[in-house]
């Protein structure tokens, strides 16, 4: 039985599945995938775009269900729940998508508060649409991402980064034990990037929440989390603490992309792997 104010843990066993929405005959993009994440583990996904990280976070929100294999929470098999446990199960996971679905006359305080509604009730949610709740604890989240100021402000009134931000200011009001969040930092420039990384990873720790996020910035992910998984068409290339993770490793992992100047490449990426390419031919072109 699941532990409701517990971390969870993480466990794939030889999973295939295809993108969210793709059609039943469609190819799996995450293919005989093996994971374990420890309860409270904070866990970085690179990769070139097309990789499987997205659809990764979607099996851990429960949102999307494996075509072959087996998804364990914490030793049980949310597909094997009845409908009530689910949703409650649900209810302790929290999925940031990389854009934020954030209705444009929404204000900003409105949004924040949404990460509360698990564990409010209907009456409470309501109620909070015409006279906000928890008014400090939303202002305080915004604060963590220099956002106070948009308090009551309105969605489409905002940046592309800043909303952004405040699909992340949700997580903070969230009472879910497992974060998954989807390239946060996309829209954001390196300054507020790095606030965010080492907001997120803060908050998770202090609180005990597992947290696995997909990331384009190389950088971030080597920076700020202790594990960082390699994903390549759909298999782990690598599963490594971020100390060991060498510009000879990323340049494998990003091998096509290097070459052919694809715009999957992080921009990072040039510098991080200058010491495994001193001795290369290839001229680099990336964005």
């Amino acid at each position: 039985m699941l532990n409701p104010h517990a971390s969870l843990k993480l466990e794939l066993r030889h999973v295939n599945a295809a993108p969210l929405g793709a059609a039943a005959a469609a190819l799996p993009v995450l293919r005989d995938f093996s994971l374990q994440v420890a309860a409270g583990e904070q866990l970085a996904v690179i990769g070139p775009s097309g990789a499987g990280k997205t659809t990764l976070l979607h099996l851990l929100a429960c949102a999307l269900r494996p075509t072959s294999g087996e998804l364990l929470l914490d030793g049980v098999s949310p597909w094997r729940l009845g409908a009530a446990e689910l949703r409650r199960l649900r209810g302790r996971l929290f999925l940031a998508p990389q854009v934020p679905p954030l209705p444009p006359r929404q204000r900003v305080v409105t949004a924040v508060l949404a990460g509360r509604l698990p564990s409010w009730s209907l009456a409470r949610s309501v109620a909070s649409l015409f006279y906000p709740q928890d008014l400090p604890e939303a202002q305080a989240a915004l604060a963590r991402f220099d956002l106070a100021d948009k308090l009551f402000e309105r969605v489409d009134r905002l940046s592309g980064g800043e909303r952004q931000r405040v699909g992340l200011a949700r997580a903070l009001l969230t009472p879910a034990s497992l974060w998954l969040v989807d390239e946060p930092l996309s829209a954001l420039d390196p300054q507020r990037a790095r606030q965010a990384a080492q907001t997120l990873c803060n908050e998770a720790g202090a609180r005990g929440a597992t947290l696995v996020a997909s990331l384009h910035h190389v950088e971030m992910a080597l920076a700020y989390f202790p594990r960082v998984l390699g994903l390549r068409q759909g298999q782990v290339m690598f599963d490594l603490p971020s100390a060991q993770v060498t510009p000879a490793l990323l340049a494998q992992l990003y091998a096509d992309e290097v070459v052919g100047g694809s715009e999957a490449v992080p921009a990072s990426l040039p510098e991080l792997l200058l010491p495994a390419r001193a001795n290369a031919t290839v001229v680099m072109q990336c964005r």
